[in-house]
């Protein structure tokens, strides 16, 4: 039986002093009865105002949300104002990047390596298609970076360029440290890198940081930029020799297309989301799977086919159980 456990006559909501006590507490803390609607208004003024974007937002947000929330762990705060959905008050106005089709990638590929002039850049390329790394992470790569007894890729920073600061810094984030294997196509195109390499006769330093893989003219390490142009270049070209055309190809396409790829494979979200060096598995699942009505087709088909072969096995398997003859022994 159901007992009442407030005393008669009295109710079960605080007294009214220490209701006060914890709005007092909210105003000392700043914090806004309409959840935080201080802050939410000043990342809308970010953008609408001085014209920052989505992802130059996200990214303020990124940082501060996790500081605030150490400071509500530590109890110096006791409301993190960043915990909200950043999509429920900043315009989404980023650009989707594309992966290209494996046919794409495959006419691209092909036309580098039998190009006379962007032949000398095809297994750079190749590199990035097949392996998924940013192209900062790319170019800081050293000779100790690259393991070819173990067939591995360290990596554990990346080459920048601020304006003509040129610098070495830490990977994206924390899971951009990663140690990736090589398939047999990656080795070959490495173990060509490192055979045709030729470091000028001071190898650069940069950072503490020096046999780095590809040089420019000047002898210094070659940057984003530079593979940035290379890629222009090569699509221009093919785009002018042949009717069908290539679309935009940029090392960050084929990053893109390469986390597409390996979906599309089947391979385990958890496992592509190590390889890719991604913090939060929702970026490897929504931001870099681009999957399309085509795919979706073409996975019902295999779908149907396994299923086919299957039922048609288990048609045998129906036949031969009914042509077994019963022995009796005795």
């Amino acid at each position: 039986m159901a007992t009442d456990q407030i005393p008669s006559g009295k109710r079960d909501n605080p007294p009214l002093r220490e209701q006060e006590k914890v709005i007092n507490r909210d105003l000392d803390d700043m914090i806004m009865p309409d959840g935080g609607g201080y802050t939410v208004l000043q990342l809308i003024r970010l953008q609408q105002v001085d014209g920052k974007s989505y992802s130059a937002i996200h990214s303020i947000r990124g940082v501060l949300r996790p500081a605030f929330q150490m400071a509500v762990d530590d109890d110096i705060l006791r409301k993190n104002p960043f915990e909200f959905m950043l999509a429920t008050v900043a315009v989404n106005d980023s650009v989707t990047r594309e992966a290209i089709t494996r046919k794409e990638e495959r006419t691209f590929l092909d036309f580098v390596k039998n190009d006379k002039h962007h032949s000398k850049y095809y297994d750079g390329m190749y590199i990035l298609f097949k392996t998924g790394m940013r192209i900062s992470e790319f170019v800081g790569l050293t000779v100790k970076d690259v393991d070819l007894e173990n067939r591995t890729i360290n990596i554990d920073h990346q080459l920048q360029r601020t304006g003509t600061l040129i610098y070495i810094d830490t990977t994206k984030t924390y899971a951009g440290r990663r140690v990736i294997p090589m398939q047999d196509d990656v080795y070959e195109c490495f173990k060509r890198i490192l055979a045709n390499r030729k470091p000028p006769k001071v190898e650069p330093n940069i950072d503490g940081y020096s046999g780095f893989l590809w040089f420019d003219k000047d002898g210094k390490p070659m940057l984003a930029l530079h593979w940035e142009k290379y890629f222009q270049h090569a699509v221009e070209k093919y785009n002018r020799i042949y009717k069908t055309q290539l679309p935009k190809i940029t090392p960050h396409v084929c990053r893109h297309t390469y986390c597409s790829n390996m979906a599309k494979s089947g391979m385990n979200p958890k496992v592509l989301q190590y390889l890719m060096g991604h913090s939060d598995i929702s970026v490897t699942l929504n931001t870099y799977t681009h999957l399309k009505l085509d795919d979706a087709r073409e996975e019902m088909e295999l779908m149907a086919k396994q299923q086919a072969k299957a039922d048609e096995e288990l048609c045998q398997m129906g036949k031969k159980s009914d042509g077994m003859r019963i022995v009796k022994f005795g």
